[in-house]
């Protein structure tokens, strides 16, 4: 079977193969060891504690889906580039995961028809996008590691959000604003993810090159810290009468990084589905909290990506 056809309905014979007998040398595994610590060091950033005491601020949320727009517009852009390249073609699921136009959908759904004159670039999310472009450019097997950490997150978080997004922000059924968590062609998203781990384990790579794409996964890494890094400080210029009250830094989530997302993600996946479920009961009872983990959530789940599903 061609690696571009027959995967469209996410339920089809390609998406049964088991990850069975992995090894420390598959790609997969080293990419979820090597990037444990600096996984470690995005859960405890300010802007993840600021977000467990549910600060929460409604320019935020609209801009980090700009942020996200500009980062998915650039690494599309690239896998479009190489997408007959031998060490990325297996990975190429365009139907299934591309984000840039359904972001596309959220913003002018937040900002209007006239929404590309009211969006930029900022210089965080900027410099991220330039080594996408970087990479692909020059050595467009780095694409791996950025297009595993965004699309396999996004996966594994977001879905649990969308109806969360939509009851918090009182958006329409009809999922208006909120396209980037809708895949409308993967109908099993565990079952997709173990299809594309497994073509990923199967890519003829060398050690060395595994080895630079664990760097570069860390790299990733870095530069979602500092889009978050910047948005904090974005934050602390917005006056407080535009903040939503959220959940209390003393209240249930009382500032424990075990409430983190990484970690409900994290649980949710090894089967830890009560405690997830506890939790997302706990967001229900603060609509408003609901907001930035809805928002926020999907970033964060591709920093996330090693550790799911």
């Amino acid at each position: 079977m061609d690696p571009r056809s027959g995967v469209s309905n996410g339920s089809g014979p390609g998406y049964e193969k088991e990850e069975n007998n992995l090894s420390p040398e598959d790609l997969s595994e080293m990419l979820a060891a090597g990037t444990k610590e600096v996984h470690e060091k995005a859960e405890n950033t300010q802007f993840v504690k600021d977000f467990l005491r549910g600060r929460i601020r409604k320019e935020l949320f609209k801009l980090g889906a700009v942020a996200l727009y500009h980062t998915y517009t650039a690494m599309e852009e690239e896998i479009e580039r190489n997408k007959d390249h031998p060490h990325f073609a297996p990975l190429y699921f365009p139907a299934e995961l591309h984000r840039h136009e359904a972001l596309a959908r959220d913003i002018e759904y937040f900002y209007g028809p006239e929404w590309k004159s009211q969006i930029t670039c900022s210089e965080a999310t900027q410099r991220y996008v330039d080594r996408i472009h970087q990479v692909g450019q020059e050595d467009p097997v780095l694409l791996v590691a950025h297009a595993y950490t965004r699309y396999m997150g996004d996966l594994s978080g977001g879905q649990v959000l969308r109806k969360v997004a939509q009851r918090a922000l009182k958006l329409p059924p009809t999922g208006e604003g909120l396209e980037f968590y809708q895949f409308d062609a993967i109908h099993s998203a565990k079952a997709f993810k173990q299809l594309y781990r497994s073509r990923m384990n199967e890519l003829d790579l060398d050690v060395e090159t595994k080895k630079k794409l664990v760097e570069e996964a860390v790299k990733a890494f870095h530069f979602n810290m500092e889009v978050f890094e910047e948005l904090e400080e974005i934050g602390k210029t917005i006056q407080e009468d535009v903040l939503d009250a959220g959940m209390s830094a003393h209240g249930e989530m009382g500032g424990d990084i075990s409430k983190c997302p990484y970690y409900a993600a994290k649980m949710a996946a090894s089967g830890g589905t009560a405690y997830f479920g506890q939790l997302v009961m706990a967001a229900l009872r603060h609509p408003t909290g609901q907001v930035l983990f809805a928002t926020w959530f999907a970033a964060l789940a591709g920093l996330a990506a090693w550790y799911l599903m």
